[in-house]
């Protein structure tokens, strides 16, 4: 699958991303699955492949919109949307159902974290999984609600699987 060279765009690598796989594979049949920063699509398409409900796939950069559309034609891909989105607008915005699986792979120089966790429990569905890959140098905390999982890192990123668990209404 083709790849657009853009500053910030780093592919999850083969090995995590079978890693990954392996952690979630139970998890994605059936489910509503959001990538928020989607660049290559490489995750939500995987995840679509593997008989996901629906796949969103966001991103905000030109290029890599018309290479995510193309990969989706040629891959045969009818249970996903590519939308060209900020993502964090489009997530505030939302009004779907809310998402089982959501992969978070931002650009390393993001300052959406702090931001993204209120938004991002507001539209997960309770025991839904959140994949997050994020640079190694930078620690990420998270925040109540979120029980992490499973983790690995590489030389340059740190990556992890965690479960948001809906606080008690009332």
């Amino acid at each position: 699958m083709p790849v657009l060279e853009s500053e910030g765009l780093r592919p999850t690598s083969d090995r995590v991303r079978e890693t990954v796989f392996n952690w979630i594979q139970h998890s994605i049949q059936g489910r509503e699955v959001l990538d928020m920063f989607a660049g290559s699509g490489a995750l939500g398409f995987e995840a679509a492949s593997r008989q996901a409900a629906h796949v969103t796939l966001l991103e905000n950069n030109p290029e890599a919109i018309a290479l995510l559309r193309e990969n989706r034609q040629r891959l045969k891909i009818a249970n996903a949307d590519v939308i060209q989105a900020d993502s964090m607008s489009w997530l505030q915005a939302y009004q779907g159902p809310p998402f089982n699986l959501v992969f978070l792979d931002p650009p390393y120089s993001s300052k959406h974290w702090p931001a993204l966790w209120p938004v991002l429990g507001l539209n997960l569905a309770d025991k839904g999984l959140v994949y997050i890959e994020h640079d190694v140098q930078r620690p990420l905390a998270l925040p109540d609600g979120f029980l992490l999982l499973k983790q690995g890192k590489t030389r340059q990123s740190r990556f992890l699987l965690a479960e948001w668990q809906k606080p008690p209404v009332g």
